[in-house]
């Protein structure tokens, strides 16, 4: 694999993905189902914290006449995503920080039929989450939607989460000693990579590890985006330990 391999870096990045979370592409099916019932299959999208691009690209796929734009602050997964849709003018990435409460700004659009994210706001804290869903209430159009898949913990099924995380946990073991590539093993390829070592370097000044916020309820998700100003709010998929809660404005 090299640094020019764009479409490579993304098939690996969905697979080291998939180790965390074998039923990703169900959670991407059921977005894109809701994007259609609600806000038609041409949609101007902001896809959130988009990393590789992993939602724009199976927006596109379903829905060619749709557009999209990418914000994230990470330069390697951007490098591969600007590499992976390079010449495609229905795609536009803007580097920005999310904990900047100026990050809007630096869009190309005021507002957005959808607002999309996967995996990516767990690292957030409450405080700050609470933050950013009062601003994407402002990108929001009035009938539009705001997807969040994520982590989201209720913490009063204490005995259900431990016995759902050891087997989660037990599989991904038995996964990754037949060769799997965990996140660490991903990173340390990119670290390597001609193109992608001094973005990857640049990346880690950024972040440092991988750390992850409180990872509250989803039912926290709901109550706090309709006190941002949506309508409704509720679980639209769920697995035992993920959720993907839908806001309509």
């Amino acid at each position: 694999m090299t640094g020019t391999d764009w479409a490579g870096w993304q098939q690996s990045w969905d697979r080291q993905q998939e180790w965390y979370m074998p039923d990703r592409e169900e959670r991407f099916r059921v977005m894109l189902d809701m994007v259609e019932a609600l806000v038609g299959p041409r949609p101007r999208v902001l896809d959130l914290a988009c990393g590789t691009g992993s939602i724009t690209d199976r927006l596109l796929k379903r829905f060619p006449e749709t557009t999209s734009t990418g914000v994230d602050l990470d330069p390697a997964l951007l490098a591969i995503a600007e590499g992976y849709f390079a010449g495609d003018e229905r795609v536009t990435f803007v580097t920005a920080d999310l904990k900047d409460p100026a990050w809007a700004a630096r869009l190309p659009h005021g507002s957005y039929d959808a607002v999309l994210t996967a995996t990516a706001l767990h690292w957030l804290h409450s405080e700050p989450l609470t933050a950013l869903y009062g601003q994407i209430a402002g990108l929001v159009r009035d009938g539009g939607v705001f997807m969040n898949a994520d982590h989201m913990i209720d913490g009063t099924t204490p005995r259900i989460n431990a016995a759902e995380r050891a087997q989660r946990h037990a599989r991904m073991d038995v996964e990754k000693a037949a060769g799997v590539l965990d996140w660490a093993d991903w990173w340390a390829l990119a670290a390597k990579d001609p193109v992608l070592a001094e973005p990857t370097a640049r990346r880690f000044e950024i972040y440092g590890e991988h750390a992850d916020g409180d990872m509250p309820s989803p039912r926290w998700h709901a109550d706090t985006l309709l006190a941002a100003g949506f309508g409704e709010a509720r679980a639209v998929w769920a697995s035992p330990s993920d959720t993907l809660l839908l806001a309509v404005k």
